[in-house]
């Protein structure tokens, strides 16, 4: 039996943190019960830049004293600071990187699909993308996410995982936005590896297309739904349901956020 689509949505203004958490909390939970009451519920894909943030893995504010002197260090530079429930460490999320939040259910196929299938699919998706449309080949590593050479590494994946329910997902620098930003942390626990991103390795394959965040997201939403076996049909957000409406409420209070800064605070 064949599995039911994926409904995505794109946000087009940079989500703030923690409204983009609150809405894929808001989702789970809505999942959770409609399986519950019929199975009768969607998977989701939302896709979105946004405001500069730096996120902290759970191991590091379960087990970490210091991370309040270095969430105050971040916040200086006009940044918000989140702790999270994902896997993984420090990392950077702002405009130029798309960012990607796949809510699917994990037993929907027979067998259910474990968790490292699941990441697998999501690294083989970056791969993919990164070599079909812009012929650029990741290199190997023992590290979760993906690298254009062994100290430069373009995406990272983090996810959490409940009664089957993915949250959290990947996040992949496609301009040079989000650089200056990640040269201010350890990003992943990974000391001796820089940030990249698209348009820079792009540049080195002499490409001459200009490269965005808008640009990439059609491509890269054809090839998940390709890695994952499912049809991945655009969600109509006008349409009556908690969902949309959750979306609606999302993109209100993205562009009411206002003007974000560009660059780090010297």
């Amino acid at each position: 039996m064949s599995l039911p689509p994926v409904y995505f949505h794109c946000f087009r203004t940079p989500v703030p943190y923690t409204t983009g958490l609150a809405l894929q909390e808001r989702i789970h939970a809505l999942q959770l019960l409609a399986r519950k009451a019929s199975r009768s519920h969607r998977d989701y894909l939302l896709l979105l830049e946004h405001r500069p943030v730096f996120t902290f893995g759970r191991r590091q504010h379960e087990t970490s004293e210091g991370i309040g002197a270095e969430m105050m260090r971040l916040k200086g530079l006009g940044a918000d600071c989140v702790p999270t429930q994902r896997g993984g460490q420090t990392t950077y999320h702002g405009p130029g990187q798309i960012v990607g939040y796949p809510l699917l259910d994990l037993g929907r196929s027979s067998p259910p699909m474990g968790i490292r299938d699941y990441i697998c699919r999501l690294q083989k998706t970056l791969e993919l993308h990164l070599l079909e449309g812009h012929n650029i080949r990741h290199v190997p590593s023992e590290h979760t996410g993906v690298f254009l050479d062994p100290r430069t590494k373009v995406a990272s994946i983090g996810v959490q995982v409940r009664h089957r329910l993915t949250t959290h997902g990947f996040a992949m620098n496609v301009t040079h936005e989000p650089l200056p930003w990640f040269d201010k942390v350890v990003a992943c626990g990974l000391t001796d590896v820089r940030a990249g991103c698209i348009a820079e390795a792009a540049k080195q394959e002499t490409t001459t297309k200009a490269i965005t965040v808008a640009g990439e997201l059609p491509a890269l939403i054809s090839r998940f739904g390709r890695v994952f076996g499912r049809d991945v049909v655009e969600l109509d957000v006008s349409a009556d349901g908690e969902v949309e409406e959750a979306i609606r409420a999302t993109q209100r209070e993205a562009v009411g956020a206002g003007p974000w800064p560009q660059i780090p605070t010297p």
